[in-house]
């Protein structure tokens, strides 16, 4: 069924999107089995399920819309069908210039008429009654061609996004032939809180950290004869810092590795020939002078700005020099067999999806309450972060693009494409110019969230 629908509607001429939407979708709704036994629409009211959903102020101009398809609680879908002008095919990679339009849209122009689409979609979403939830997701879907789906990382209607990425936000029809692709289009339709990426980044992200924070724990024992002698709080907390900085470099080791910085697999391979098998003798279940010897050639290389001394023997190849001091010292830690297995099912974990806000969870968790309130360690969780950002930085960007982006399309309208230009240019110079100071940074949740919102 999903060849047949694929192949009905792949590449049809464009520019009828009023007349072939609800077609489209509700073939597309069959050939994934979607729930599409939508319930009696009532006459100017919005209901939970339904075509041409009506919702107050939902124009462009503050009237009335009518939201192309919506499920309440689920989505706010916004409906295109690119098709350029007969008067301006001078960019035949953008649209279908011949019968067919081509497998795979792009281009600036094509970006454009999504993101119109997609403000409208936002505009939906911000004037839906308030009986109605904020949509999880707003999907922009071109007839024939490709959907785009948004994510509301804010929680609160004012933070949509690219999902579950920006490399891979685009669906072209073809790709529905992929079973995730599938099962992500099924959640959304039914349960979306099944792959809301924030409840799974933190569900990974304490897993992890529990797992992190009992082997600082367990090193922060090894040394706490330091503090016998003078049980102060800059002796604790030095006792602190060289541990975390330990347990950091490895936290960076099995991020780099998932994100490509390090060679894949080859971090994880080396903490697992570190462990041996004999189980008479509990100091033959680990090769600590290898683990040691491993981790310090490679964190000396990492920590290398010398091109041709970055060969390291751990992973039997070339790594990347890392600045910011992080490897600028390599020291390392006796482990026992159960830390050992830690760190490696730590390392099998999906690092793109763990938090950054790892470090404030870690911290946490491996002090305790009082130690926390001696050294003033305490992280905001990213929730609180984003709402935080949103009020005191986005808020006030957000406002000044859309007031660009009126000016640039008046512009364009006119032909003016030299005002244009400079007004995009002029709002990415304030980008640039802008400083973001967090005084109390500790774990510095607040920063990394403003940089990715930015």
């Amino acid at each position: 069924m999903l060849d047949s629908f694929i192949g009905k509607w792949l590449g049809t001429k464009g520019g009828s999107e009023r007349a072939n939407y609800q077609t489209f979708l509700s073939d597309f709704m069959a050939a994934l089995d979607l729930p599409h036994d939508l319930p009696p629409a009532e006459k100017g009211v919005l209901g939970d399920y339904q075509f041409d959903g009506p919702v107050d102020r939902g124009s462009a101009a503050g009237n009335k819309g009518f939201i192309d398809f919506y499920r309440k609680g689920r989505f706010v879908l916004e409906a295109k069908q690119s098709l350029i002008p007969k008067d301006k095919r001078d960019h035949p990679e953008l649209f279908d210039v011949a019968e067919a339009a081509p497998v795979a849209p792009s281009g600036a122009k094509y970006d454009n008429l999504m993101r119109g689409a997609l403000n409208q979609a936002r505009n939906y979403a911000v004037n839906l009654p308030a009986d109605h939830p904020w949509p999880p997701f707003l999907i922009v879907c071109d007839v024939g061609r490709a959907f785009e789906v948004y994510f509301d990382w804010s929680g609160n209607g004012r933070g949509y996004a690219f999902f579950p990425d920006k490399q891979s936000y685009r669906i072209e029809l073809p790709a529905l032939h992929d079973p995730d692709v599938q099962a992500m289009f099924r959640a959304i339709w039914s349960d979306p809180a099944s792959i809301d990426p924030r409840a799974r980044a933190a569900d990974v992200t304490r897993d992890v950290a529990r797992k992190l924070a009992w082997i600082s724990k367990n090193l922060e024992e090894q040394n706490r004869f330091k503090a016998r002698a003078a049980e102060t709080v800059g002796l604790q907390s030095q006792i602190i810092e060289e541990t975390s900085l330990f347990i950091m470099r490895l936290i960076f080791c099995m991020f780099a590795e998932d994100v490509g910085l390090l060679p894949n697999g080859k971090f994880v391979e080396f903490l697992n020939s570190c462990k041996l098998e004999d189980r008479n003798d509990a100091a033959k279940l680990i090769d600590n002078e290898k683990l040691a010897r491993g981790l310090n050639d490679l964190w000396l290389k990492m920590g290398s700005a010398t091109e041709h001394d970055r060969w390291t023997w751990t992973l039997q190849e070339t790594v990347r020099y890392f600045n910011g001091g992080l490897f600028e010292k390599a020291q390392t830690y006796t482990l026992i067999r159960n830390d050992l297995d830690g760190l490696v099912e730590a390392a099998k974990a999906d690092w793109r999806r763990v938090e950054p806000a790892i470090f404030g969870t870690l911290l946490e968790q491996a002090l305790t309450a009082t130690e926390r309130a001696k050294l003033g360690a305490h992280y905001t969780p990213r929730p609180y972060v984003e709402r935080l950002v949103q009020a005191t930085i986005m808020d006030v960007l957000e406002g000044e693009w859309t007031e660009a982006q009126s000016i640039i399309e008046t512009a364009k309208a006119k032909d003016d494409n030299k005002r244009a230009l400079a007004t995009a240019m002029a709002f990415h110079k304030r980008l640039k110019a802008l400083r973001i100071l967090d005084p109390a940074c500790g774990t510095g949740n607040f920063l990394y969230v403003a940089m990715e919102l930015l």
